[in-house]
């Protein structure tokens, strides 16, 4: 069965432990209305606007397989600050036969505390040689878009458990391709991705699982019917017309 060799098959949130809907994390539709949710042995996406919960559930599902929650591998510990929900607690992770090798979880906001540590750890005699696994060069020392890359094309190997929070944060379109080319790489050498993002170019990856975020709870979603997908393609088509009505003064839409 190929649900039973994926890294993670699904997720279940424990409705029992759950203290109360109105508090954050599970006031948030996308969490509230959450029960089990299961994950492509390839690659899944998560979609949907700011603050709809999507970084949320996977910063909480990274935590759950331990890595840390501001990002890194998880022999990487640091804490900047302590911000995470206690959602990780509330949810059961199945996994397959299978464990992963490597992994990683990456996440863009916090990405300059892991690599001001993968430096500290480098300045230490005891961990010395860290930064050989990243490319043999500070990520500090590169642009932010090259650090990220530098990153996925270094650090990044078969046989992993991979865990993006808005990868393209950092990237041009053009290295935005660059990144999905070397994430199929990966997935044929049986890698397992899980990725929250905003960019219509690497939800295109194909036979992958999209699952949108918003108001209504999470509910698989196609591709061109997914919003990032259909305003892009409509700003393009004319973005004339797109920006004159958006640039409209009040009154003269008409």
């Amino acid at each position: 069965m190929i649900i039973s060799s994926q890294f993670i098959s699904h997720v279940h949130l424990k409705r029992d432990s759950v203290p109360t809907p109105f508090q954050y994390p599970f006031d948030l539709p996308a969490i509230r209305s959450l029960d089990t949710l299961e994950f492509h042995p390839k690659v899944t996406y998560f979609v949907g606007e700011n603050g709809s919960g999507k970084s949320t559930l996977l910063e909480a599902i990274a935590v759950s397989m331990g890595y840390n929650a501001e990002g890194g591998s998880r022999n990487l510990r640091f804490q900047t600050r302590n911000t995470h929900s206690s959602l990780e607690s509330k949810l059961r992770i199945s996994k397959g036969f299978r464990r992963p090798q490597t992994g990683y979880f990456l996440r863009a906001e916090s990405f300059y505390n892991v690599a001001s540590s993968l430096d500290q750890m480098e300045e230490d005699p005891l961990t010395a040689g860290v930064l050989a696994s990243y490319g043999g060069r500070s990520l500090h020392a590169q642009s932010h878009g090259e650090s990220f890359l530098s990153l996925v094309m270094n650090r990044f190997g078969p046989d992993g458990l991979y865990l993006l929070d808005e990868p393209e944060a950092a990237l041009s379109p053009q290295r935005q391709l660059s990144l999905l080319a070397h994430i199929h790489q990966l997935v044929q050498g049986r890698s397992q991705f899980i990725i929250a993002t905003h960019s219509p170019i690497l939800m295109a990856y194909p036979d992958a699982w999209i699952y949108q975020f918003d108001g209504e709870g999470i509910r698989r979603i196609a591709y061109e019917d997914t919003e990032h997908y259909r305003v892009t393609r409509d700003f393009l088509l004319n973005p004339t017309r797109m920006l004159n009505v958006l640039l409209a003064a009040p009154g003269e839409e008409d």
